[in-house]
C-alpha cells in the first residue's frame, strides 16, 4: 500500500517558542524599568501605560472583529507589548487623549493596515511615537521633573536636549543618575541599567540575539568617539562622550527592544549587523547635526524600510554552493 504524501506550505520546521511566550518574555524584561518609571514620575507613568495598553488592545480587537472580520489575536500579547513600548516613548504628563491617538496610529496605521502581526514593515510603537511627535510636538517634548527619592540631578530639558543646546556641558553630567533613572524624559529613558538587564534576560531566553543591539550601540559609541576626537575633546571627556550617547535618550530602549522586532528586522545575522550599523550611524547623524536632539526612532524606521533590500542582498550561502 502506497504511503500518503501530504503537501503543505512552509514552514515545515517549527520551534518551541510561541508568539505569546515571546511577548510574555518581553513584558517581563520591561517590567523592572516600568516600576522605576512609576517610582520616578509617580502614578502618572502607570496611568499613561495602562491607557496605552488598553487602547492598543481595544483597537486591535475592534479592527479585527468589525473590519477584517477574522480571528482576533489579542491573546498573543503583541498588542500589549506595543502599548507598553508606546508608553515608554511618551512623557508621563502627556494628556490621555493623545495617548489614545498614538495607540490608534500604532495599531491601526502601522500594524493592522498591513494585515497584523508579522506583516507590518514598520515598528508600530515607533510609528505611533513619530506620529505624535509631528502632530503634538509641544506635548511630546514637555517632560516632567522626576519626583522620586533620588531625583535631584536634572530638571527641565532631557540630558540630550540640554547638551545639544549648550545649556549643560558634559562635565556637569552625573552618569550615575543617567544609569539609575533620576533624569527627566520619556518613561523608557529613566533606567538604562534595568533596560540592559532586561536585554540580558531576553538574550538568555533566546528571544533576541546580540547582533542588532551590539552593532547599533557599538556604532553609536564609535561614531561619538570619532566626533569627540574631531571636535578637540581630550582626556576624560573623550571617553565620556560615547558613554553619554549610549545612556541618554532612547538608545538602549530602541536598540534592544524595538530594533529587534522580528517583523521589521533582517532574517540573517549578517543582515542584522548591517541593519544595526545603519541605525547607529543615522541616530548619531540626527543627534549631532539634525534638528531633533534624539534620532533613534527615525533611524529605526528608516532602516525598517531598508530591511527588504538587506534581505535581498545579504543572504546565507546556499547549501552545496562552492
Amino acid at each position: 500500500m502506497a504511503k500518503q504524501i501530504l503537501v503543505a506550505p512552509a514552514p515545515h520546521v517549527h520551534g518551541t517558542q510561541s508568539t505569546q511566550r515571546i511577548m510574555r518574555d518581553v513584558l517581563l524584561a520591561l517590567l523592572p524599568a516600568l516600576v522605576v518609571s512609576v517610582v520616578m514620575f509617580g502614578v502618572n507613568a502607570l496611568v499613561v501605560t495602562c491607557i496605552s495598553v488598553a487602547s492598543c488592545v481595544l483597537f486591535e480587537y475592534l479592527i479585527q472583529r468589525f473590519m477584517l472580520r477574522g480571528r482576533t489575536t489579542v491573546g498573543d500579547l503583541s498588542a500589549v507589548v506595543t502599548g507598553v513600548l508606546l508608553a515608554f516613548n511618551l512623557p508621563a504628563t502627556i494628556p490621555w487623549w493623545i495617548v489614545v491617538i498614538g495607540a490608534l496610529a500604532a495599531v491601526g496605521m502601522a500594524k493592522m493596515t498591513f494585515g497584523g502581526l508579522g506583516k507590518n514593515p514598520f515598528n508600530p510603537a515607533l510609528v505611533g511615537r513619530v506620529f505624535l511627535l509631528i502632530a503634538y510636538p509641544v506635548q511630546m517634548t514637555t517632560f516632567p521633573r522626576p519626583v522620586g527619592p533620588i531625583a535631584d540631578a536634572f530638571s527641565g530639558a532631557t540630558p540630550l536636549a540640554a547638551v545639544k543646546s549648550g545649556a549643560m556641558g558634559l562635565g556637569n553630567l552625573d552618569f550615575q543618575d543617567m544609569l539609575f533613572g533620576s533624569i527627566p524624559g520619556s518613561l523608557g529613558e529613566v533606567s538604562a541599567l534595568l533596560l540592559l538587564l532586561g536585554g540580558l534576560y531576553l538574550l538568555w531566553r533566546r528571544v533576541i540575539t546580540w547582533h542588532i543591539p551590539v552593532s547599533a550601540l557599538g556604532t553609536m559609541a564609535l561614531f561619538a568617539l570619532i566626533a569627540a576626537a574631531a571636535g578637540g575633546m581630550r582626556g576624560e571627556l573623550l571617553w565620556e562622550y560615547p558613554l553619554f550617547h549610549l545612556l541618554a535618550g532612547g538608545a538602549i530602549l530602541g536598540a534592544v527592544y524595538m530594533a529587534t522586532d522580528y517583523s521589521t528586522s533582517p532574517m540573517t545575522h549578517k543582515g542584522m549587523v548591517v541593519y544595526g550599523v545603519g541605525i547607529g550611524v543615522i541616530t548619531m547623524c540626527i543627534r549631532l547635526w539634525g534638528a531633533y536632539p534624539e534620532g533613534v526612532s527615525f533611524a529605526i524606521l528608516i532602516m525598517n524600510a531598508v530591511v527588504p533590500l538587506i534581505n535581498k542582498y545579504v543572504k546565507p550561502r546556499r547549501f552545496g554552493l562552492k
